[in-house]
């Protein structure tokens, strides 16, 4: 089969490439390597999605629509009510206004490459690869589910909005809309589930080595607020290689 954009075969490898990429990126016990292949993933997963030379509609990169505008108000919404439940039981992290708007400017770049990576760069594929949309989308959402192993309340999370973010993206094709409802729905987990249960939102390796720090329980001192592998590449640098070597 010749080897052009939009081939089975290529979406296939690519998609196959990308996913062990990730995994390698979380799993992997050195920092030097779990940095590298953190940020060749990201390369790989842009270059392969524009080398296909999508329309900016495709991608979802036109600017939002007033159809979509409902999107960010009503996780705004969501989150309000999750605060409010988590402040009655009693769960809500203490943090200063300063220090969210500094963790949300981080988190909302992050936020917006994880819908890149799994809109534009998985969906597609497997849009072309499956039978129909709705086999699509759920395996999708499973495979965004997957690479937050072995986090309970990321995998169940992730599961959740994978298929909804999917659908909302086939039906709006607004990428930015789904970023920042992104963000906002890390940060209302981050703030309202309690850090021994998620774990400082850590996936892969970093969920067993997460070691709870008594002085330090509220929000602004909270290692990552990221939901995927790169809370893992970006807090290697600051965790003792030996620690980060041991399964």
């Amino acid at each position: 089969m010749t080897w052009i954009s939009g081939s089975k075969t290529r979406d296939a490898v690519e998609l196959a490439v990308g996913y062990v990429l990730v995994l390698l990126a979380e799993w992997i016990p050195n920092p030097a390597a779990q940095r590298f292949l953190f940020w060749f993933t990201l390369a790989w997963v842009i270059v392969a999605t524009f080398l296909a030379k999508p329309d900016v509609r495709t991608l979802g990169l036109r600017p939002s629509n007033a159809h979509s505008a409902w999107i960010v108000p009503a996780i705004v919404l969501l989150g309000a009510v999750a605060i409010w439940m988590a402040s009655q039981l009693h769960t809500l992290h203490d943090f200063s206004m300063g220090t969210l708007m500094g963790r949300v400017r981080g988190y909302l770049v992050w936020s917006l490459l994880q819908q890149f990576m799994l809109q534009d760069y998985f969906l597609l594929r497997l849009l072309r690869l499956m039978p129909g949309k709705a086999v699509a989308v759920s395996a999708t959402a499973i495979l965004f589910a997957s690479v937050h192993i072995p986090n309970p309340v990321l995998i169940l999370g992730t599961l959740l909005w994978g298929m909804a973010a999917c659908i909302l993206f086939l039906r709006y094709r607004d990428l930015y809309s789904l970023g920042v409802a992104h963000c906002l729905l890390g940060i209302c987990i981050a703030v309202t589930v309690p850090a021994h249960i998620h774990h400082g939102m850590r996936v892969g390796l970093g969920y067993f080595l997460y070691r709870p720090r008594v002085e330090r329980t509220h929000f602004s001192q909270m290692d990552q607020m990221v939901s995927t592998e790169a809370w893992v590449i970006a807090d290697a640098a600051n965790r003792c290689s030996a620690r980060q070597a041991r399964p």
